[in-house]
């Protein structure tokens, strides 16, 4: 029992040391070729760092792995949706932290798995479906679903309408996160909430491209802007 034990403090120092490790894109990988079945469990323990930068690679890594487990066995893939899935149902006793965006994630880095699931994801921030009340859990689907933009966009059109709301929260982060996958999907309908941004100078953290990075919402809006007029890079 104890060597049990140990083996898998082992591995979870393991994941550890590559969720810390100045070139994590690089070795990455190297957390795709341990059994998935079993690294999956301490990526789950990360989605709930109180290091911003542990959390946000677990959930890349999160991505990587049940992607790399879908190819190979997708009903263990699945298995694993609906464990993140049920964190975030009352019932469960928990709060789900993390698990919005690694669904996210998960969704736009494996093909059959966002046709299944894409639906799912938006329901999180649509108020008559599985809306997360939490205002942090809200903040992930948010991102989430512009996660999914950036790589999936026809399937999370039917969001755009959802997130209207959110470009005129008192959640700067959301008003942020809003306008960010706003503009990624192209949302017309959003121009004067986005417009309405172009002078909001609070400062929100976002992840992108496997980084935590600094934007004002100002800077979000107008590069919301620019997506939408076809303008520029989407990336802010």
């Amino acid at each position: 029992m104890s060597s049990g034990k140990q083996s898998y403090r082992d591995l979870k120092r393991k994941v550890l040391a590559v969720l810390r490790s100045d070139n994590f894109g690089q070795r990455l990988n190297e957390l795709c070729h341990l059994p998935a079945r079993q690294v999956i469990n301490p990526l789950f323990s990360f989605l709930l760092s109180t290091d911003e930068r542990i959390r946000w690679r677990a959930v890349t890594a999160m991505g990587a792995v049940v992607t790399n487990l879908a190819d190979e066995d997708t009903e263990s893939a699945r298995v694993i949706m609906r464990r993140l899935m049920w964190s975030l149902n009352d019932e469960s006793g928990g709060i789900g932290w993390g698990a919005p965006e690694a669904v996210g994630e998960i969704i736009a880095s494996h093909e059959g798995l966002a046709k299944e699931y894409a639906p799912v994801l938006i329901s999180y921030v649509w108020e008559e479906g599985n809306f997360l009340e939490y205002g942090m859990l809200q903040r992930g689907a948010v991102w989430g679903v512009g996660r999914v933009a950036q790589a999936r966009p026809e399937l999370v059109q039917d969001a755009r309408h959802y997130l209207l709301p959110h470009l005129t929260s008192a959640d700067a982060t959301l008003r942020g996160l809003a306008a960010w996958t706003m503009g990624l999907l192209g949302a017309e309908a959003a121009r004067s909430q986005l417009e309405a941004l172009l002078g909001d100078n609070a400062e929100i953290f976002l992840y992108l491209d496997r980084t935590l990075v600094c934007r004002r919402v100002s800077h979000l809006a107008k590069k919301a802007l620019d997506g939408i007029d076809g303008k520029g890079e989407l990336l802010p």
